[in-house]
């Protein structure tokens, strides 16, 4: 009887009614006709459903990428152009950057291909299709099942339709859960290998606000960066770098549009948000408020002033250090904001509020009671359990690995495998070998042991003393018994004996690798005290209530989805590609305050100071702007526009994402969320969520005018079509018939509906529609 009541619930958690929510949700392009099109219609999208997603034909979705698993681009050219942020292209424009040639600090705009700069390592994912298979996954397995049973027979068949689905190497694929495990989809790419930096404006530019305005609105940052994709003469992927390789023809590459925005316009973000956790229950969402962000915030803010200080008295170790300190920072800030929301906010006590009206739903129906009666208590006892083990989590991760030397021993571990094992083949540890070469020249670029050292004295020592004793590695009590319990006494003796501190010792040491030196190199023996405390003493208790969690959330996921049916609920986030739609719009953080939906480049004169680094503007760039010489690029109202907001909802990993008019056009980039909504990952603010947009013209200002990189910007499809269409549906779009690929040919619908022939020419497609 339970597993007939089980699958009549999961039934129908599935088929909810087809009609959503304007503002919340990171959606599954897949679905948009059937859950999100009338709406988006409603909003002003020109476009028809097939032309954002279609597996068939080309469409948005094949000119969006996910960058280097961590961001996302959008093509803008039929020769592979791609925009992105500043801060995704970041390290990559660090690594180019020498004291003799800053391109981080001077800038940087490629005159020619030859000029483009090859970044081994980074790649490109388009997305090929995705499918539902929930059925294919969860086939047999009922609410009977033992949960650690069904997590292998789920991870099995994951594994098996991903492999299928790679078609011997063809595609990157893999199957993601939604919904707590309650549906499950596969995702099939093209993972393209050879990404080359063309250009970025001045770090003054890219980066204008520093940690002061990030995550803050009003905003005045050129926060973008171009790179081009580039495949083999038959515009298939390579897994890298290729001297024959063309630039890469995309299916779909997006119009760019210089009619700007005004307030209520449409707007879509197409991207790969990174992770949301709106179903975090009660107890989760107190957790991460209590002990978990607190601690984050702590080590943190403890390794950055250390990186600052040493990077302030030194040019180089700053050039070292800007791309990682960059990311601490960023999320640094982040945790600060999300505390400050939550309390601001009083998230716990909503998720509180809605958790006992679900529990009186299920008390009003005995059958309901069978399927979700224990899920919150369950839930509740999993994270009183956790809460005890889940500090000494947190410290592993953001004190003992957030000491670059700990993490770096840490890549040693599989080559210590090898060599302990006298069954090893010798030629696997000669490959392991050499896959550590490149890590070793990798870290060492951009290390400084001297920092490292404060680092890992301060971080070290904040790890004794607020984790309890009884959760500690071992390596503390040598710390006590032979140093006095001093963490700097330590590292003056780890720092002047561990090979680990310099490259050529550790190119040494891989020259002739012996399980002996390992074993007696100090700094692989902190790691490994750490790393065996951590997997032997504290990840097997975390996995016990992980593993009730994870049944319980299943179920309270599925409980909710079932009680308010009504709502349409989107699923987390999970480095899928999704879209978010809304409009251009201001807000009112306080009382008395009211923001304007965007900035213009007098606020980059306003907020100057030659003093501050975070406020520097570059002479050149000040020069144009006192004159106004902003050309084609200037607002109808006679100014720059700089940035502008909307009420999209996203999260990290959408960095970069396009934002998309009604008619498909390119109208900014994506790259920040605001200070006042900072829970947005846990729960979302109709009222103050935004997403903070740099404004499509000043990119092209930023190219063409201060950069001279006008090549770059002939190269893009620009149309100035008139205002952002308004509200009501039409069918169709001429914005959409664009620059196809010369191996294209298909059919288009232009405004009026009539089909449009794309005539195939040598060079480039052109459409009787003129586009």
């Amino acid at each position: 009887m339970l597993k007939k009541i089980w699958a009549q619930v999961v039934l129908l958690a599935l088929l909810l009614p087809a009609t959503a929510r304007a503002d919340e949700g990171m959606w599954l392009p897949l679905y948009v006709k059937r859950l999100n099109y009338a709406d988006m219609q409603k909003k002003g999208l020109k476009l028809t459903a097939e032309e954002i997603y279609d597996v068939n034909n080309s469409s948005l979705k094949d000119a969006i990428v996910q960058l280097g698993g961590f961001c996302t681009g959008e093509f803008v050219s039929s020769q592979g152009l791609l925009l992105t942020n500043h801060h995704c292209g970041y390290d990559a424009i660090q690594t180019h950057s020498t004291p003799e040639n800053n391109i981080l600090e001077k800038g940087f705009f490629a005159a020619t291909k030859s000029e483009e700069k090859t970044n081994p390592g980074l790649f490109v994912d388009i997305l090929v299709r995705m499918e539902d298979v929930t059925g294919k996954v969860l086939d047999g397995i009922t609410a009977q099942t033992p949960e650690a049973e069904r997590t292998l027979l789920i991870q099995k068949r994951q594994r098996e339709m991903a492999d299928a689905a790679k078609e011997n190497g063809q595609y990157v694929a893999y199957v993601r859960d939604f919904f707590a495990g309650n549906e499950y989809y596969l995702f099939v790419y093209q993972r393209f290998g050879d990404v080359r930096l063309v250009g970025a404006p001045p770090e003054a530019i890219g980066k204008f606000g520093g940690d002061t305005d990030n995550w803050e609105w009003p905003r005045h940052t050129g926060d973008f960066s171009m790179f081009r994709v580039y495949a083999d003469k038959s515009n298939k992927p390579t897994s890298g770098f290729q001297a024959e390789n063309v630039p890469y023809v995309p299916k779909k590459h997006l119009s760019v549009s210089l009619q700007g925005v005004s307030e209520g316009d449409f707007a879509m973000v197409f991207g790969f948000p990174g992770r949301t956790q709106r179903f975090l229950p009660a107890a989760g969402l107190q957790l991460t408020l209590d002990q978990s962000n607190p601690a984050r915030i702590k080590l943190r803010d403890t390794r950055l002033k250390l990186w600052k200080e040493d990077s302030d008295a030194n040019p180089a170790v700053r050039l070292k250090y800007a791309s990682k300190y960059a990311g601490i920072a960023n999320y640094w800030k982040y945790f600060i904001g999300q505390n400050e929301g939550m309390k601001r906010l009083k998230t716990v006590d909503q998720k509180k509020a809605e958790e006992a009206s679900l529990t009186q739903w299920i008390a009003a129906d005995a059958t309901r009671g069978q399927s979700y009666g224990t899920a919150l208590n369950d839930i509740n006892q999993a994270y009183a359990g956790l809460r005890e083990y889940n500090l000494s989590s947190v410290y592993v991760n953001e004190a003992a690995y957030g000491t670059e030397i700990v993490s770096f021993a840490g890549r040693m571990a599989p080559l210590y495998t090898l060599l302990k094992d006298p069954k090893a083949d010798k030629a696997a540890v000669q490959k392991a070998t050499a896959d550590l070469r490149a890590v070793v020249e990798d870290h060492f670029k951009d290390y400084n042991a001297p920092t490292d050292k404060k680092v890992f004295a301060a971080l070290l020592q904040l790890y004794a003393s607020d984790v309890t004793p009884a959760q500690q590695p071992d390596v503390f009590q040598t710390v006590a018994k032979q140093y006095g319990g001093s963490m700097q006494k330590y590292a003056d003796y780890v720092f002047a004996t561990s090979f680990l501190t310099s490259k050529a010792k550790t190119d040494a040491f891989l020259a002739a690798p012996t399980v002996a030196k390992l074993e007696n190199d100090p700094a692989f023996k902190t790691w490994n005290s750490v790393y065996t405390n951590y997997t032997q003493n504290i990840l097997p208790k975390m996995q016990s209530h992980q593993a009730t969690l994870a049944r319980a959330n299943r179920a309270y996921v599925a409980g909710l989805r079932a009680k308010n049916t009504d709502k349409v609920y989107s699923p987390d986030a999970n480095s899928t590609l999704r879209l978010s739609y809304g409009t251009v719009r201001a807000y009112s953080p306080r009382d008395a305050v009211q923001y304007k939906y965007y900035t213009t480049a007098q606020g980059i004169l306003d907020k100057e100071d030659p003093t501050n680094p975070e406020f520097v503007v570059p002479k050149k760039e000040n020069e144009l702007l006192r004159a106004k010489d902003y050309g084609r690029f200037a607002d109808k109202d006679g100014t720059l526009h700089v940035a502008f907001t909307t009420d999209n909802d996203i999260t990290g990993g959408n960095s970069g994402s396009p934002v998309i008019n009604g008619r498909g056009e390119l109208i900014g980039i994506a790259f920040d969320g605001n200070w006042e909504a900072m829970t947005g990952d846990l729960a979302y603010d109709k009222d103050l969520k935004r997403c903070i947009n740099v404004d499509i013209r000043y990119v092209l200002w930023c190219v063409e005018k201060l950069g001279g990189g006008k090549a770059l910007v002939d190269e893009m499809t620009i149309v100035n079509n008139g205002p952002n269409p308004g509200v009501g549906p039409q069918q169709g779009s001429s914005a959409m018939i664009d620059a196809l690929s010369d191996v294209e040919k298909m059919k288009v619908k232009t405004d009026d509906g009539q089909k449009t022939k794309v005539k195939k020419k040598k060079g480039k497609a052109e459409s009787a529609a003129g586009m």
